[in-house]
């Protein structure tokens, strides 16, 4: 995201447990498909969502979105 809060590109997220984001971290995830989230953050936490709403922007640095504990489909945004 710059300066004027605009996300400059996007990109489709295929979840997995062990491979990272090509792009890496996100300036944040659009949720597409209403369902559960589990993210590994920048910072190397994990942290999963439960019960999320399609059409929502959630501002998360996240380097991995992980198979295992995600039903929700999500859009890597940058």
């Amino acid at each position: 995201m710059n300066g004027n809060n605009v996300y400059l590109s996007a990109a489709a997220v295929t979840p997995s447990d062990a491979v990272d984001l090509p792009r890496k971290p996100t300036q944040g995830l659009l949720v597409t498909v209403t369902g559960n989230l589990s993210v590994v953050m920048e910072a190397g936490g994990q942290i999963d969502f439960t019960g999320l709403a399609a059409n929502v922007i959630l501002p998360l640095r996240v380097s991995r979105v992980r198979a295992t504990g995600t039903t929700a489909t999500v859009v890597a945004l940058y």
